[in-house]
């Protein structure tokens, strides 16, 4: 199970051994080879779910602490059969007065699936079928006001709900956000309202599933604090080998008792036949988001270069400088050649709006500043005398040889610096000019040939990073599509990019001595 702090939760062991005592006292399987058997619950289905969810509660009122359960799994691990004995649950045993249970999905067919199972593990339990009537759309209570029922998507009937539960099925394929926030809104009367989102990842990385996994990942790696949302994601890292068993065994808990091997094996035969197959089996089977967009570095392989860093007075180094709007971040990244390359990160901020960012948007700007890892400015714009001060403090620390910025972000500070003597170069944020420094940047990450010290803010942009892909496999950082702030990244990107053109630029050995011919030889 989850860690949690002590001071503000405890594990009520009593509730969670009540859920899971239910299920596997009352709930019959009503599908495939165990059909009519009791249910025996998983460990991962216990300890990563159930558990966390109905058993830690708040300290301050003994409330459920969890308001949302994010669970996204591959195909076939039983998240249906989980998700209706959770629904039966909580219209029964959950000790909410006039309880309002919901299935959700992008259409009622979708929606319906969990709800017929449902309505199968009433009538296979006669302790059930005493108590709960089942009807087209509706499990209703024989002896309260409690009821389950279907709902379409069409959000704008779902005004009057008041609920005390949610399974929302499939929610990669909902194609906008309204029946999710609506239903979200309908929780509000309530003391201790639970959803459940169980989902397959899926392909629209501008979906609100996707939106949602973004937020899921980011608090599970402690980028991102929302302390009544539990994320429970089972899934490969991009560069697994999707051939090997210890790969299925990651991305599928059940692996082996509810996923069979020959099935992922069947399904991997289509992939040798049909190589279009492998996104499809990529998403269904290992969990991985696929599309013409793409995350872009994995958390972990970007920390394994979280090697301290520290350059020496005279270093040559190139810069990147991001110019983002006057009350967003401005980002200065210096880039240190080496046997290691070393970066080190600057960030901007106004002082007025640090509160209201950290506040609003849960990131963590006011420890980063009070830890000295960003710098603010006086007032609520981004004071660009300030920035210039500290590029020209910089320029007499280090040996900077090119500042490169964006050519559409160019302003009085560009020039300035210009007129200061420090060299300023455009650089486009294009597939032209982005593509090659970004795979250079890749090359020096995955072989740990970079150290950039772990520093949170930069590691928090990184994790924001959307790229795209032209149809040459050129790459760039697209802004529109990343979930947040990315400037740190792009900074660096540029100036890395600026490291490679110089390198171009030098003479080549040609231009140096001449081209030789047979004369010059000794024979």
């Amino acid at each position: 199970m989850i860690d949690f702090d002590t001071s503000k939760y405890y594990y009520d062991k009593e509730a969670a051994d009540k859920v899971i005592g239910f299920i596997e006292k009352y709930i019959h399987h009503v599908k495939g080879e165990h059909a009519g058997e009791l249910i025996k619950l998983e460990d991962w289905q216990k300890e990563d779910i159930l558990k966390p969810a109905f058993g830690i509660k708040k300290i301050s009122d003994k409330l459920r602490r969890f308001r949302t359960v994010y669970v996204e799994i591959p195909r076939k691990n039983s998240k249906s059969t989980l998700g209706a004995g959770i629904a039966l649950y909580l219209i029964l045993a959950d000790g909410e007065k006039g309880a309002e249970v919901y299935s959700a999905a992008g259409d009622r067919e979708q929606a319906r699936i969990i709800f017929d199972i449902a309505s199968g593990m009433v009538a296979s339990e006669p302790e059930l079928s005493k108590r709960l009537q089942s009807y087209q759309f509706t499990i209703k209570s024989k002896k309260s006001m409690n009821f389950y029922r279907v709902i379409s998507a069409e959000h704008r009937t779902k005004m009057g709900f008041n609920a005390s539960g949610i399974i929302f099925d499939e929610l990669h394929v909902q194609p906008n956000r309204d029946l999710w926030d609506t239903l979200q809104t309908a929780k509000g009367a309530r003391q201790q309202p639970i959803t459940f989102a169980f989902t397959t990842a899926g392909f629209d990385k501008s979906s609100i599933c996707y939106e949602i996994h973004d937020k899921a990942i980011k608090i599970k790696e402690g980028l991102l604090e929302e302390e009544t949302f539990l994320p429970v994601i089972y899934r490969a890292d991009e560069d697994d080998n999707i051939y090997e068993e210890a790969t299925w065994r990651k991305a599928n808990p059940g692996f082996g008792s509810i996923v069979k091997a020959d099935y992922i094996r069947e399904q991997l035969a289509v992939v040798k036949n049909e190589p279009s197959f492998e996104s499809t089996f990529r998403r269904l089977h290992l969990n991985q988001w696929v599309g013409s967009e793409f995350t872009w570095i994995p958390d972990n392989v970007w920390m394994n270069c979280s090697g301290t860093f520290t350059p020496e007075p005279g270093g040559e180094c190139y810069a990147g400088l991001d110019l983002s709007s006057t009350r967003d971040i401005t980002a200065l990244v210096l880039f240190f050649r080496g046997d290691c390359h070393g970066v080190l990160p600057f960030f901007f901020v106004p002082e007025d709006t640090v509160i209201e960012k950290t506040k609003r948007e849960n990131i963590h700007y006011k420890q980063w500043v009070d830890e000295g890892l960003m710098f603010t400015t006086p007032g609520n714009v981004v004071d660009y005398d300030f920035v210039k001060a500290k590029i020209l403090e910089l320029g007499e620390l280090y040996n900077i040889r090119s500042i490169a910025y964006d050519r559409w972000g160019a302003t009085k500070l560009v020039l300035e610096l210009t007129n200061e003597g420090l060299p300023m170069n455009p650089f486009g944020q294009g597939f032209a000019s982005m593509g090659r420094p970004i795979k250079e940047l890749e090359k020096l990450i995955y072989g740990k040939e970079i150290a950039h010290s772990g520093n949170p803010a930069l590691r928090w942009m990184a994790s924001n990073v959307m790229i795209v892909k032209d149809p040459a496999d050129n790459f760039k950082i697209d802004k529109s599509k990343s979930k947040d702030k990315v400037d740190g990244i792009v900074a660096l990107v540029m100036a890395i990019g600026e490291w490679i053109a110089d390198n171009l630029d030098k003479p080549s050995v040609y231009e140096e001595r001449g081209i030789l011919t047979t004369n010059d030889f000794d024979e």
